[in-house]
């Protein structure tokens, strides 16, 4: 089981966090969002140049809402993501147009993670336009803003998805979710994205209760 943790932009705390074995790290940029990685003048200089070797092993995911295309192709290159997750009302010609991007020049390309967002109405059917373009799918809890709203939705309706490309699990997940997650038996679970139940404020994670729920998950 893969983890991300989302909503890094704390040196120190990133410092701590590539001592964990975790799977992908999360940085936001959305300026809206209280863990907007920009609003840290240092961290791109810091990742770039600067950044412990533990980390480079650590996949790096810019966290994109409704970005102009422009904005998501220089963060790709200035803060050397790995992957880009679009997490606004992005269309299947918005993603088109960035795998196409990328397939045809020499700039740095990265893989797209799309996210929806999961309430009981939810049409799991709407996923299939993107899974051309997209390495993973991202499934979070439908709230009042853009992510989760810190709440899990009903991981039933997980039954509900028929697609072939691989998932996150995420919305309000905490320490204690670890053993109901661990009994999901669906074929596409890729891993888990976890945020703001793991913070001691906005941005700043409780290094061990992440290492606990990890080491819960692994069991």
């Amino acid at each position: 089981m893969r983890v991300k943790v989302c909503g890094m932009r704390d040196m120190e705390n990133i410092v701590a966090l590539s001592q964990v074995p975790i799977d992908f790290i999360g940085f936001i940029f959305y300026p809206l969002s209280p863990r907007f990685a920009a609003a840290n003048k240092k961290l791109e200089k810091w990742l770039a140049k600067e950044s412990p070797q533990a980390l480079k092993s650590i996949a790096r995911v810019g966290v994109f809402v409704n970005s102009e295309l422009e904005d998501v192709l220089n963060k790709v290159h200035d803060y050397e993501l790995d992957y880009i997750q679009l997490h606004g009302s992005e269309r299947p010609e918005y993603c088109m147009e960035l795998f196409s991007l990328w397939s045809f020049s020499s700039i740095r390309r990265a893989a797209i993670i799309k996210a929806f967002s999961v309430d009981a109405n939810f049409d799991f059917e709407t996923v299939k336009a993107y899974e051309p373009y997209c390495k993973y799918f991202l499934f979070d809890t439908k709230g009042a803003s853009f992510g989760g709203n810190g709440e899990q939705f009903d991981w039933s309706l997980l039954e509900k998805y028929q697609g072939e490309v691989p998932f996150f699990l995420s919305g309000g997940i905490a320490e204690e979710s670890a053993e109901a997650i661990k009994r999901l038996k669906h074929p596409m679970l890729a891993g888990v994205d976890v945020n703001s139940k793991f913070e001691t404020a906005p941005g700043l994670k409780d290094i061990a209760s992440i290492q606990r729920f990890i080491q819960v998950l692994n069991q």
